[in-house]
């Protein structure tokens, strides 16, 4: 994982406008729709838990981003945890958020990536970063590219945010191990997966 840079994503989770639930704690015993040992499954988690006992968070994986939003909008779910243009959508549509679920991503390189590569990257992420800051409203009709036709036809993406944030700071060691710390507490890793890198193992600074 490149260790000098990480991104936050607006992530929330959603009910239907006509739900009974409208609060956090409303949700115990209800299954919240997530995508399996990702970002939203580790983010309900960890919004639910300051409401809601450990025996009281309830998940259901649901597939992808669109699959969870189709299905709240069909009421075929209580619940979902959604991002980026799900979530400025199921927002849009009126839809209640019940938590604010925000987390951070780290960014994957292959082992054998040229560092002035990488370093070139993140670059242009600061200046097209930038660039949207400035003046959001010219490249917001690029968020057409990212959702399917029968999503897409509903909203209006002129009233989306901008979205997914690179933070151009280190990722570091207590970060980690913090992570780390509170995944091993809820019983997160994979068992069957191999044991877990040391800092210096996974993070290339």
């Amino acid at each position: 994982m490149w260790g000098q840079a990480y991104s936050v994503c607006v992530c929330g989770i959603f009910v239907a406008p006509e739900s009974g639930y409208r609060h956090p704690g409303d949700l115990a015993g209800v299954p919240v729709g997530v995508g399996y040992h990702s970002g939203s499954h580790y983010s309900a988690i960890q919004a639910l838990e300051q409401y809601l006992g450990r025996d009281e968070i309830e998940l259901s994986f649901i597939g992808l981003p669109y699959d969870r939003v189709r299905l709240l909008l069909d009421r075929k779910v209580a619940a979902v945890n959604v991002f980026g243009p799900q979530y400025y959508a199921l927002e849009q549509l009126g839809y209640r958020k019940l938590a604010d679920t925000t987390f951070m991503m780290g960014f994957l390189v292959g082992e054998h990536t040229s560092t002035d590569d990488v370093e070139k990257y993140f670059t242009g992420l600061r200046l097209a970063q930038r660039d949207i800051d400035f003046e959001p409203e010219r490249y917001k009709h690029y968020w057409t590219r990212e959702m399917p036709e029968d999503i897409r036809r509903l909203v209006d993406v002129r009233r989306f945010g901008p979205g997914e944030r690179i933070v151009s700071e280190a990722y570091t060691r207590d970060m980690f191990e913090r992570t780390h710390r509170w995944m091993q507490a809820w019983d997160l890793f994979d068992p069957d997966a191999v044991a877990r890198p040391a800092c210096e193992d996974a993070v290339l600074t």
